[in-house]
C-alpha cells in the first residue's frame, strides 16, 4: 500500500488505498522538530546559552520572535537546541531498547520453552521498574545527566520491544516458509535473519516511533525535575521549570516549551499510529 495514497473503506469493509491523515499529520509534526534540531547544529538567532541582561524578559517582538527569559536568553535559540537534545535522548534510548530487545523477543519466540519463558521473565523484571523511576535511580548513583537519563530510558524500554519482537517471531514461525527452512536445517541464526526480522520490521519501527514519543516526554520531566540535561544546555522541561515563577506575569516563557513538548509528543505517537495502520497487515481487512 502506498503511504501517499486515500485511506477509505470498499463495500466488503477492508481498507482502500489512500491518503492516511495520521500518518501525514504526525510525519509533518515530526518533520518540523527535526528541522528545528538539525538547523541548531550550525545556526540559532542567537546564542542560546548567553545571558544579555538588558534584554531580560522581553515579550515577543521582532528582535526576539518567542521573547526572552529572565537571564535575557533568547527563547527561539533554546527552543531549537532543545528539539536537538530531545531527538538526541529519543534516538539513543530507541536504539538502546531496540539492540537489545529485538534479539530477546525473537529468539525467546524462536526457542520457546524454558529458555524462551526465563528470557521474558527477566525482561519482565524490567517492567516493574518505569523508564521515569529508573531514571530517578541511575541519577541519584550516577549523577544527573543527558547521558545517565536516556541509558536509563532506553534500559527501561527493553521489555516493549521484547514483546513486541516475540510476538511477531510467534506469528512468523508458524508460516509454511519457516517451517520448510527448519526441515532444510537451516541455521536459526539464518531463519532469524531472513525470515524473521523482515517480518517483523513493520512492528518495530512502530514500536520505535511510540517509544520515541515516551523518551522525549520523560526527558522533558527528569529536566523539569533536574534531574535531566544540566544548565547551562538548553532542555524544554528545564525550561518548565525556570517558567514557573513567572506564570500570570510572562505566560510565554511556559506556553513555548510546552507547545514543543506537546508537538513532539503528539508527532510521534501519531506517526506510529500511521505506520501501525498502513505496515500491520492485520488491519487490512477490517473497518
Amino acid at each position: 500500500m502506498s503511504l501517499l495514497q486515500p485511506v477509505g473503506v470498499d463495500a466488503a469493509g477492508r481498507r482502500e488505498p489512500g491518503v492516511h491523515a495520521q500518518l501525514v499529520v504526525g510525519a509533518a509534526l515530526v518533520a518540523v522538530v527535526v528541522v528545528l534540531a538539525l538547523v541548531s547544529l550550525v545556526w540559532t538567532p542567537y546564542d542560546p546559552v548567553r545571558a544579555v541582561p538588558v534584554d531580560r524578559l522581553q515579550g515577543p517582538s521582532s528582535a526576539h520572535w518567542l521573547g526572552t527569559d529572565r537571564f535575557g536568553r533568547d527563547v527561539l535559540s533554546q527552543i531549537m537546541v532543545g528539539a536537538r537534545i530531545s531527538l538526541y535522548v529519543g534516538v539513543v534510548a530507541v536504539g538502546i531498547g531496540a539492540v537489545v530487545g529485538v534479539p530477546v523477543g525473537v529468539v525467546a519466540g524462536m526457542r520457546g520453552g524454558l529458555p524462551g519463558t526465563l528470557l521474558m521473565r527477566g525482561s519482565d523484571v524490567l517492567l516493574a521498574f518505569p523508564g521515569l523511576l529508573l531514571a530517578l535511580v541511575f541519577g541519584a548513583a550516577f549523577g544527573a545527566g543527558t547521558t545517565t537519563a536516556m541509558v536509563a530510558l532506553g534500559i527501561a524500554s527493553v521489555p516493549a520491544f521484547a514483546r513486541v519482537a516475540r510476538s511477531g517471531t510467534l506469528r512468523v514461525v508458524r508460516t509454511d516458509y519457516v517451517l520448510a527452512a527448519r526441515a532444510a536445517n537451516r541455521p536459526p541464526s539464518a531463519v532469524a535473519l531472513r525470515h524473521v526480522l523482515p517480518n517483523i520490521a513493520g512492528l518495530v519501527i512502530v514500536q520505535c516511533s511510540v517509544n520515541f514519543a515516551l523518551a522525549v516526554l520523560a526527558e522533558a520531566g527528569l529536566s523539569f525535575l533536574g534531574l535531566g540535561t544540566t544548565p547551562p544546555t538548553p532542555s524544554w522541561g528545564r525550561m518548565l521549570a525556570e517558567s514557573q515563577q513567572y506564570l500570570g506575569t510572562h505566560d510565554y516563557l511556559a506556553v513555548v516549551p510546552g507547545v514543543a513538548i506537546a508537538v513532539a509528543v503528539l508527532g510521534f505517537n501519531l506517526l506510529g499510529d500511521g505506520l501501525r495502520d498502513v505496515l500491520d497487515p492485520r488491519l487490512k481487512g477490517v473497518r
